[in-house]
């Protein structure tokens, strides 16, 4: 794929996560690898507004090479493909469901969510959830590469989800994954559950 089309494939998830309302205002973060460049939405966009040549281009050290200044978040992208080679998109949105699970008490913070489906199970598997840190805390990036090498997705507390994937659909779908099985789990509190066995978890697992 063209980083023409690479840049249009990110606008377009970007539309398609704005008007869902799976994030809103000027929140959430896109990027795609290309080779050794990394194109992330910059700073102070809107995932509803924001243009294909508006793009900003870093490297995996966060190095800023063109474009305008990027997402005070590009720093976690960056962490996330240094730990997962085989990744070529990560997402990163406040969507309203794993927000409001990030800011839940007495959670099992190594694995947040409990296996309720079979696609969390196949696109997500463990999820788990990192300590507060303020948005743009750039000392977050070396848990969040620790995080990464082990797990496709975490949930950073009070804040929202990061999602990795072999191409944008398919961290798209993980994020839609991850979002409804937050909004699963909220709608049982209270009633018993019969999540996935451990074997059939194991079996299931992203690799």
């Amino acid at each position: 794929m063209t980083e023409a089309e690479l840049r249009d494939e990110v606008i377009a998830t970007a539309r398609s996560l704005f008007t869902r309302s799976l994030t809103h205002g000027r929140t959430g973060n896109i990027s795609v690898r290309l080779d050794d460049r990394i194109l992330v939405t910059p700073t102070g966009s809107s995932l509803g507004t924001v243009r294909a040549d508006h793009l900003s281009v870093i490297d995996t050290g966060v190095h800023h090479l063109a474009g305008p200044r990027p997402s005070k978040e590009a720093f976690l992208h960056a962490a996330v493909y240094r730990a997962r080679p085989g990744a070529t998109a990560v997402i990163h949105t406040h969507s309203t469901h794993s927000a409001a699970v990030s800011c839940l008490a007495g959670v099992d913070q190594r694995n947040v969510l409990p296996p309720l489906t079979a696609y969390f199970a196949m696109r997500i598997g463990r999820l788990p959830m990192l300590p507060y840190h303020a948005p743009g805390d750039e000392s977050l990036g070396a848990l969040a590469e620790s995080t990464a090498r082990d797990n496709v997705a975490f949930l950073l507390s009070n804040h929202g989800p990061v999602v990795a994937g072999e191409s944008l659909p398919a961290a798209l779908d993980a994020l839609e994954e991850l979002e409804e099985t937050a909004k699963l789990f909220l709608l049982l509190q209270g009633h018993r559950t019969r999540p996935l066995t451990d074997r059939q978890v194991r079996d299931l697992a992203p690799r």
